[in-house]
């Protein structure tokens, strides 16, 4: 009863009667007042129905229950995983890092002195012949060769050293006599006599050399004649005695003969006769002792004197034209590999005084060193091609020229590369920096069909084949699929060449590598 009075009483305050005036705007505010003043419960009844009604649609939202749970945490039906069938070039390669710079670069010690000539620039080239300093007005010369310079080299001295020179000598234009002897003679000092002058300066000799020769050569012109002497004198001692004396020999005892004749013809006494017989034997013993050999000893010991003298002279002489030929001085000689070689620091400037490492040379030419793991370091060979980025980006071909195993404890092997021709710029740009070298060691030749290699299956035979999807992956073990036979080629990159034999394969159908 008390709720139907409120209703009415809340329908008459909404329902104005015609004729009651239009209430004010403060009227209206106050009769909505006595509206929810007076109808307090039924407001209160519907707020509690709107929240339920909100939470009910949060808690359906939001709340599932178990069975819900287990239903959306189920995996869903499982498919086949495929890749598709790539079509391109295949390429196995090697990539490694290399260093770029010139090649062997090596620290040039001379000896301590002031250096009076021009010093090179650095960037400048030492080829054979070259002089790479003038240290107190002699010549440090470049020459090629492995040996260091480690003493002065002259007539008499043997080695590998004086080998080397030879060779060096005869790598530059210049010869020097038996190529294979080790021995320093009189044809390789003439050839350093003409390697000082093809480099303008005058030959290392001993002081007064040429005084020397000339003084021991007319010590060979006396003892020349003095052996002539002497030979004419023994020459003469074995002739013999003339005929005049042999005839007046004859004559003196013919003549004593006559005498003695004579005293017994006139009746002399017993001693004239004693005498005279005395004077014709003493003229036949002297007539005798003409028809025997002359004695020449003296004449011989006086000639093998004179040749002895003369051997002397002969040895002297020898060893002053030695003295006169051209040595060279360990200070003054540059062995070098690999000429020419490129001029990368100067350590010293004319007029300063030369000591340690006075210049820094390297090879002329740009060389990569990089280092491999032994695995990809044995698939690489010699006149292999390889590709690097220069400093803009563009691929750079390159060659590689040695791969070398390592040595001392290191893992690492050594790979040198030789690149393609560089303009000045780019070497520029390169020196020094680490750049990234790809070598193919395999590829293809044009493009192929390639797989991953865990699409492959073994056959009943032991032949390689495929699975290939024709449905959808999605159907698992519904899913339609062929098995192609293949033939397999090159690998690389987790890919192999396949080439289908049994059944067909293109590019882009997908075949299966896992479920």
């Amino acid at each position: 009863m008390a709720e139907r009075d409120a209703q009415q009483e809340f329908e008459e305050a909404l329902t104005p009667t015609e004729e009651a005036p239009e209430p004010a705007p403060s009227s209206r505010v106050s009769g909505w007042g006595r509206v929810l003043r007076g109808n307090k419960p039924v407001w209160i009844v519907a707020g509690a129905a709107v929240l339920s009604l909100v939470a009910g649609l949060v808690l359906g939202r939001f709340v599932i229950s178990p069975a819900d749970a287990a239903a959306n945490s189920a995996a869903p039906p499982a498919g086949l995983i495929t890749v598709p069938v790539e079509l391109g070039e295949l390429s196995n390669d090697v990539t490694i890092r290399a260093d770029v710079g010139y090649a062997d670069a090596v620290d040039v010690s001379v000896g301590e002195g002031v250096v009076t000539g021009r010093v090179p620039e650095v960037g400048a080239e030492l080829g054979g012949l070259a002089v790479a300093l003038e240290i107190a007005g002699r010549p440090v010369i470049v020459l090629p060769g492995e040996l260091p310079a480690y003493r002065d080299l002259q007539v008499g001295a043997t080695g590998p050293d004086v080998l080397q020179l030879r060779q060096a000598l005869e790598a530059v234009g210049i010869p020097a006599g038996d190529g294979a002897s080790d021995t320093f003679d009189s044809a390789l000092a003439n050839a350093v006599g003409r390697l000082y002058t093809e480099v303008g300066y005058d030959a290392p000799s001993e002081e007064d050399a040429d005084e020397f020769v000339r003084a021991a050569e007319q010590g060979v012109l006396a003892a020349d004649q003095g052996v002539a002497s002497a030979q004419r004198e023994l020459d003469a001692a074995r002739s013999g005695t003339d005929a005049v004396t042999v005839r007046e020999a004859d004559n003196a005892v013919s003549s004593a003969r006559r005498e003695l004749d004579a005293a017994r013809g006139s009746g002399a006494d017993a001693l004239e006769i004693a005498n005279l017989q005395d004077a014709l034997g003493l003229a036949e013993l002297r007539r005798s002792q003409l028809d025997r050999p002359a004695d020449t000893g003296a004449q011989q010991d006086a000639l093998t004197a004179a040749r002895s003298a003369r051997a002397q002279a002969v040895e002297e002489l020898a060893r002053a034209r030695e003295g006169a030929l051209a040595s060279l001085p360990q200070a003054e000689v540059l062995f070098l590999t690999e000429l020419p070689r490129r001029v990368d620091a100067v350590n010293v400037e004319r007029g300063a005084t030369a000591t340690g490492a006075a210049l820094t040379v390297s090879g002329a030419d740009v060389r990569l060193t990089g280092a491999a793991a032994e695995a990809d370091a044995r698939l690489l060979e010699v006149g292999a091609r390889a590709v690097f980025e220069l400093a803009d980006g563009t691929e750079h071909a390159a060659t590689v020229s040695a791969v070398e195993a390592p040595s001392g404890e290191s893992s690492r092997w050594s790979v040198l590369l030789e690149p393609d021709p560089l303009e000045p710029e780019q070497i520029q740009q390169l020196q020094g920096s680490n750049v990234r070298v790809v070598v193919p060691v395999g590829a293809t030749e044009g493009e192929v069909l390639s797989v991953p290699f865990a699409a492959l299956t073994a056959g009943p035979g032991g032949d390689s084949r495929v699975e290939v999807v024709e449905g959808d992956p999605r159907d698992g073990e519904r899913a339609e699929t062929r098995l192609v036979t293949v033939e397999t080629g090159l690998a690389a990159g987790g890919y192999v060449e396949v080439t289908p034999g049994d059944g067909d394969l293109g590019e882009g159908e997908l075949v299966v590598v896992g479920e």
